[in-house]
């Protein structure tokens, strides 16, 4: 589960780094019209990650946007910054450079599928676009010509756009028997594919791909990535 990995990670961290009046705490909102009573009412917290279902949701709220979330329309880290009785947050993306980072030294398809719609999905179009790497995003339901549904996902596409980025929560832990549908028997092993999911490991997308000798990754690397950076952004407020 991501939000237990972020804890153990972060507050391992500031003993490793001795920060040891700093910690990391898990806060589940029910409705992103919670975020401002959660910033007001805990006038200790720096700084906030932000998970599915609320990486764009949370913009609206927020005072200020760093470029790259900017343009990305998605935020994931968020600074906040007191002074003089005033709060002031600012808005982050460091899913996109995270995964960016982890693509560091591939030899990569020119043209990608990037499977989902949401927040993560921009991240990694960011990243994409970085790479001159040609994409087309894939949603449940047909929406516009730039958008593609599964059920085009014919032998000639699928052939075409050798590079597939699971940016779903399908088949994340518990749902561990679910995947993206996707025609896995077209694969080959020309294909790549990666899934933004870290846990389980090995998820039922990644396994498809491995039967038709697919090479895989998996969202673990991006994950570290993106909390390094993060890290990053906290330290900065002090």
């Amino acid at each position: 589960m991501d939000h237990s990995w972020s804890a153990n990670w972060f507050n391992e961290k500031f003993i490793r780094e001795g920060d040891l009046n700093k910690s990391y705490h898990l806060f589940q909102l029910q409705d992103i019209s919670e975020f401002p009573g959660l910033i007001a009412s805990h006038p200790e917290l720096r700084g906030l990650n932000v998970t599915i279902p609320y990486k764009e949701k949370v913009i609206p709220f927020l005072d200020e946007l760093d470029s790259t979330a900017g343009s990305i329309g998605a935020v994931n880290t968020i600074l906040i910054e007191r002074a003089g009785g005033k709060i002031h947050t600012r808005g982050f993306n460091t899913d996109a450079p995270g995964f960016l980072q982890s693509l560091s030294g591939l030899d990569l398809p020119g043209q990608a599928l990037i499977l989902g719609t949401g927040g993560a999905s921009k991240a990694v179009a960011w990243a994409l676009t970085r790479l001159n790497i040609r994409f087309a995003c894939v949603s449940r339901q047909k929406r516009g010509k730039d958008i593609l549904s599964y059920q085009e996902l014919t032998p000639d596409i699928i052939s075409r756009y050798p590079f597939i980025v699971n940016t779903t929560p399908a088949g994340m832990y518990p749902e561990v028997d679910t995947c993206p549908s996707i025609p896995y028997h077209l694969l080959t092993g020309n294909h790549f594919l990666y899934d933004l999911v870290y846990n389980p490991g090995e998820t039922l997308f990644i396994k498809q791909g491995k039967s038709m000798n697919a090479m895989t990754m998996n969202g673990l690397q991006m994950l570290f990535n993106q909390a390094e950076l993060s890290w990053k952004i906290f330290l900065s407020n002090g």
